[in-house]
């Protein structure tokens, strides 16, 4: 099992001590010290304050926020939890992780979504019902741009007769995409189109909210790792994908217990989880740097 940690640079939920180039500095060398494989940050550019009233945040921008990671440190992975594909042009985001890749030698993973926040999506000049089309294409898009030699490229609002990205990324063929999702078609997607594949622990009263189906269990999530393996098998996939998976047992800001953490990385062991996506508490940041050091001692070195 492998770790990849949350960065708290959500606003206005945390301290503004967090949202720092010196925070961000210590809390990714306190993560690579303590034995994570990644650190990783979300993405909402413009949410609606309907949403924030609700108990939704700000977050800074996921590929900068990544670099002074990357800068800070020289192992540990960079990881995009999630960026919703169609707020951007693909061609754009392609060159801006393309640009991390090379940045931090080759140690980005791109997990990617669909989105759900139809006012941002407006917001943003995109249409909310095109989400999954346009989520489709851009993975396409994308990996056309990586290969470095000319292509073309026909999507629904843009049209590429014949261009080059350069340089490459560092990675071959390209950053591992790892696609977010609970529902069936981003499970498909992922075994169509990625590299992995990130499903969201998510209560059965959000379901309608956040436009992916409720998961709940271990049982809820095995039944998808089955069909998601059936699925692979009826394409002809034999290449392995990674999943993702953020512990039940994990609060937001809350504490945390050992016991139950470390049943959870057996448990999903055996399903054919290999990453864990885990959020510290913290209110402060020597707080959560204490977090951090007690998460290694207490669970990562008994894994």
């Amino acid at each position: 099992m492998k770790f990849s940690l949350c960065l708290p640079v959500e606003i206005p939920a945390l301290a503004n001590e967090f949202i720092t180039g010196e925070a961000v500095t210590k809390m990714a060398r306190a993560a690579e010290a303590a034995g994570f494989a990644a650190v990783n940050v979300t993405d909402h550019p413009i949410p609606e304050d309907r949403w924030m009233a609700g108990g939704g945040h700000h977050a800074l921008d996921p590929l900068v926020v990544l670099t002074q990671a990357g800068a800070a440190t020289t192992r540990l992975r960079l990881h995009t939890h999630i960026v919703v594909l169609g707020y951007r042009n693909p061609f754009l985001l392609a060159k801006g992780v393309m640009t991390l890749d090379r940045l931090s030698g080759g140690r980005v993973i791109l997990g990617v979504a669909a989105g759900y926040l139809r006012p941002e999506f407006r917001a943003l000049g995109v249409d909310y019902d095109e989400r999954n089309e346009l989520a489709d294409e851009a993975i396409r898009a994308m990996k056309a741009a990586w290969t470095g030699e000319s292509f073309r490229f026909e999507g629904l609002h843009f049209d590429a007769r014949g261009h080059t990205m350069l340089p490459r990324p560092v990675q071959e063929p390209h950053p591992p995409v790892w696609v977010g999702g609970n529902s069936k078609r981003a499970i498909r997607r992922a075994v169509d189109l990625g590299d992995g594949w990130v499903p969201f622990p998510n209560p059965d009263v959000h379901e309608k909210f956040v436009k992916t189906p409720a998961l709940e269990t271990l049982k809820e999530l095995g039944a998808r790792i089955a069909y998601l393996r059936e699925y692979a098998s009826s394409v002809g996939r034999k290449a392995p994908l990674d999943i993702s998976f953020a512990p039940l047992s994990r609060t937001l800001g809350g504490r945390w217990e050992a016991g139950s953490l470390l049943r959870d990385v057996e448990e999903l062991s055996k399903l054919g989880v290999g990453w864990m996506a885990i959020r510290l508490p913290g209110e402060t940041l020597p707080e959560l740097l204490g977090e951090i050091e007690r998460f290694a001692g207490e669970v990562m070195s008994r894994v």
